[in-house]
C-alpha cells in the first residue's frame, strides 16, 4: 500500500489546496478550485469534498462564501515582501487612518425613520470623535452598492458603516474589504458564512416578543409579512423567530400566514385588487406582525378602506416603527429596534477597528435586545 492510499482521501485533498497556496503563492483573496474541480480531480464524493474544505476553514486556512467559492486567508497566504498586493493595500489603510477623518456610510434609503435614528446614533458617536461622514444611497441595489464603496475608498475613507443590500448574490466589494483588511462595519444584516464585524437588533427575539404579545390578548390566528421580494437573511430571521414561538405555544404552523414575495400597490385604490387586500378584507387573520413600517401603515389603510377597526378587528405589530420620531408620538404598537444605539455602537466599534484597538482575525457580533411597545394598533380578540 503506497503512503498517498493510507492518507485519508479528505487529507489528500487537503495537502493539494495547501500546495497549490504555496507553489503559486495565492495571496488572500484568491479563489482556490471549486467544489466541481476537486470532485473531478479526486473522483470522491462531495461529502469528502465538503470536509475536506470545512478542515481548512475551521483552520482558517481558507474562507468558504456559499455561492461564490472559497477563498485564501490572510493566514493561509503566501507570505512574500512588503511590495506585495495586500502588504500596500494594508500600509495604505493604515496611512489613510490618520489622514482624512473621514468615514463612509452606504445606505439603502433615508426615508424613513429607522434610517434616521440609525443615523443620528452614527454622526453623534463619529462627531463627538473629531471625524466627519459623508452618505452614499445605495437605493436597494448591488451595483449602486458596490460603486458608493469603491467610491468612497477612492476618497479615502478610512472605514465605512454599511447596511448593506439584503439579496441572495454578495457584494464582492464587502469580500474584497475583508480580505484586505479593510475597516468596515456591517448593521442590521449579515452575511450568512462571511465572517465580518456586524450590528443589528435581534430579529427573532422581536418576533417572539410580538408573538406572545398578542397571544396574550386571545389571538390565535397571526400573520406575518413582508414585502420584500426575496426571502432575505433578514426576513428569514424573523420568520424562524415566527415558527419557533409558535411551536413553543402548540401552535400549529399555517403556511398561509406567512405572508411574503409580493409587491405593493401604488395607491389605495389600485390595492382593492391585492390578495393582501383581500386576505384583510375577509380577516384570514386577526393580527398581523409586518417586517417593516412601510407596511405596516399599507396595512394600517388597507383595513381602515375594508370597513375593519384598528384594534377592534384587525390588530397590528410593526417592526421599523413608522410614524414618529418620538417614541411618545407613536400609534403604532411595535418592536423598538434601538436604531441610534445600533449607530452608536457601529461608529464606536468601527473606530476600535481603525485605532487597532480590536484584533484584525477577530469578528465581533452584536445583537441587541429589542422592546415591545404598546400603543394603539393592538388590543383583544374580538372573534374569540
Amino acid at each position: 500500500m503506497s503512503t498517498n492510499e493510507r492518507v485519508p482521501l479528505y487529507q489528500q485533498i487537503q495537502d493539494y489546496i495547501r500546495d497549490i497556496i504555496t507553489v503559486e503563492e495565492m495571496k488572500a483573496g484568491d479563489r482556490i478550485p471549486t467544489e466541481k474541480e476537486l470532485l473531478e480531480r479526486f473522483q470522491v464524493s462531495k461529502i469528502t469534498v465538503a470536509k475536506a474544505l470545512t478542515g481548512l476553514a475551521d483552520e482558517q486556512v481558507i474562507t468558504r462564501v456559499p455561492g461564490k467559492g472559497s477563498f485564501v486567508t490572510d493566514k493561509g497566504a503566501k507570505k512574500s515582501a512588503p511590495s506585495s498586493a495586500v502588504a500596500v493595500q494594508s500600509r495604505d489603510v493604515g496611512e489613510r487612518q490618520t489622514r482624512t477623518g473621514l468615514i463612509g456610510l452606504v445606505m439603502p434609503s433615508i426615508d424613513d425613520y429607522f434610517a434616521i435614528r440609525l443615523i443620528k446614533g452614527i454622526q453623534h458617536t463619529l462627531e463627538s470623535e473629531g471625524y466627519r461622514s459623508m452618505i452614499m444611497l445605495s437605493s436597494g441595489k448591488i451595483e449602486k452598492e458596490k460603486a458608493a464603496i469603491k467610491e468612497l475608498k477612492a476618497l479615502e475613507a478610512e472605514g465605512l458603516l454599511i447596511f448593506p443590500v439584503d439579496e441572495e448574490n454578495y457584494n464582492e466589494e464587502i469580500l474584497s474589504m475583508k480580505f484586505e483588511g479593510f475597516p468596515f462595519v456591517l448593521m442590521d444584516r449579515h452575511l450568512p458564512g462571511v465572517e465580518t464585524h456586524f450590528i443589528a437588533s435581534d430579529g427573532r427575539q422581536g418576533v417572539r416578543l410580538a408573538i406572545d404579545h398578542l397571544w396574550e390578548l386571545g389571538h390565535r390566528e397571526i400573520a406575518i409579512c413582508s414585502d420584500s421580494p426575496l426571502l432575505t437573511v433578514t426576513v428569514q430571521e424573523r420568520i424562524e423567530g415566527y415558527i419557533s414561538a409558535l411551536k413553543d405555544k402548540g401552535a400549529l404552523i399555517n403556511p398561509a400566514h406567512m405572508i411574503t414575495g409580493f409587491t405593493l400597490a401604488e395607491s389605495l385604490k389600485e390595492s382593492e385588487a391585492h390578495p393582501l387586500f383581500r386576505y384583510i378584507r375577509n380577516q384570514m387573520a386577526t393580527a398581523y406582525i409586518s417586517l417593516n413600517g412601510r407596511l405596516s401603515v399599507h396595512i394600517y389603510q388597507m383595513a381602515r378602506q375594508a370597513g375593519l377597526d384598528v384594534p377592534g378587528d384587525v390588530s397590528i405589530v410593526s417592526f421599523d416603527d413608522p410614524t414618529s420620531i418620538v417614541e411618545e408620538g407613536s400609534i403604532f404598537t411595535h418592536i423598538n429596534q434601538f436604531e441610534r444605539e445600533m449607530g452608536v455602537k457601529a461608529a464606536g466599534k468601527l473606530l476600535e477597528v481603525i485605532r487597532g484597538e480590536r484584533n484584525v482575525k477577530h469578528f465581533d457580533k452584536t445583537l441587541i435586545e429589542p422592546r415591545l411597545v404598546i400603543r394603539q394598533t393592538s388590543g383583544p380578540n374580538r372573534q374569540r
